[in-house]
């Protein structure tokens, strides 16, 4: 609750746009209790909230190893403690994105088959949302990281979607097989014998235009897409309005496209697509934006209950283990 650039006024207010939303669902709130109780309100059904006090919190801008070696009592940590003892189901945070990497992988390790945990989440685009992975845990991926990513999205893709083989696309500077660096040759030959539904090289209008279902990319490419077309879409929303309350005619124009504006909005918001997973551990860890309101909150709450209710890590460690032998292929780190 303690985590994000706009503290726990957000939090606390995405919990209870998220638990109106859904009956079956219940929240364990961890942080400061007194400011937890104040944010709240007496809004939210107690029988449906507890609140596990922590006298820390992990500051934006803090190491992740200074996270994790001395903010032991963090909302953060205790928070991931809570997953790892299996008395929550899933665990979300706004929060500093590398100590939750961190302390996530410290509590609640890797699946079996997993070197590190990569960021997932899904784009809008013309018809639906594509998946894409990773968005930012992982720098420099080798080869062989970039295979496990596949496998593991490919398997989230499949348990939330019902999709049976989703077409899983490797992102390049261009569809050419001479194209890309060494790494990203490398890690199109593995995929090529790995299982998946792979259709090769995409680039970045691949993204949107809806060729593939999954985009496989290192942390670096895939945050910097993510926050692309994040103010993209801000800014084209901010030019619309700006055009159309230039003088009287323009603003009746608008209030006849009205209809179509806000569909356009909708359709676009960014906030209902807050909430990436960091995949590859054994517990649902939700990432959500850290400069976010409480809709956007919420959408991240929902995705972590989506995750849980599907049993999305016992899907993956199943996929995997039925995929040992692609991972085989792959040299060790």
């Amino acid at each position: 609750m303690m985590g994000g650039d706009q503290g726990i006024d957000v939090t606390a207010s995405g919990v209870c746009l998220a638990l109106n939303r859904h009956p079956d669902l219940s929240c364990t709130l961890v942080g400061d209790e007194p400011q937890i109780r104040t944010a709240l309100k007496s809004v939210v059904d107690s029988d449906r909230v507890d609140i596990v006090h922590s006298s820390e919190s992990v500051g934006m801008h803090e190491s992740p190893a200074s996270a994790l070696r001395f903010k032991k009592d963090s909302s953060m940590r205790v928070a991931l403690n809570l997953l790892g003892s299996g008395e929550v189901d899933a665990c979300v945070s706004a929060g500093n994105t590398g100590a939750l990497v961190a302390t996530a992988r410290f509590v609640l390790k890797t699946l079996s088959e997993i070197d590190r945990p990569a960021i997932i989440s899904t784009l809008p685009r013309t018809h639906g949302h594509v998946y894409m992975l990773d968005l930012g845990a992982n720098i420099d991926s080798a080869a062989e990281l970039l295979m496990q990513f596949a496998l593991m999205g490919e398997s989230m893709v499949r348990t939330l979607e019902g999709i049976d083989h989703p077409s899983v696309g490797l992102l390049n500077v261009g569809s050419e097989e001479i194209k890309g660096s060494e790494v990203i040759k490398s890690a199109n030959e593995l995929l090529k014998e790995s299982g998946v539904n792979y259709v090769g090289y995409v680039e970045g209008n691949d993204i949107f235009n809806g060729s593939v279902q999954l985009v496989v990319t290192d942390g670096f490419a895939g945050n910097i897409a993510l926050k692309t077309s994040e103010g993209l879409a801000q800014m084209l929303i901010q030019v619309i309005r700006e055009e159309f309350g230039r003088g009287l005619l323009t603003r009746i124009a608008a209030l006849i496209a009205a209809p179509v504006l806000r569909s356009f909005k909708n359709r676009f918001d960014h906030r209902t697509y807050n909430g990436a997973v960091l995949l590859g551990l054994n517990g649902t860890v939700v990432k959500s934006h850290g400069n976010v309101d409480g809709l956007a909150f919420s959408h991240a709450i929902d995705t972590a209950r989506l995750a849980a209710q599907k049993d999305l890590v016992g899907h993956i460690r199943h996929d995997l283990e039925a995929s040992r032998v692609s991972l085989a292929k792959a040299a060790p780190l």
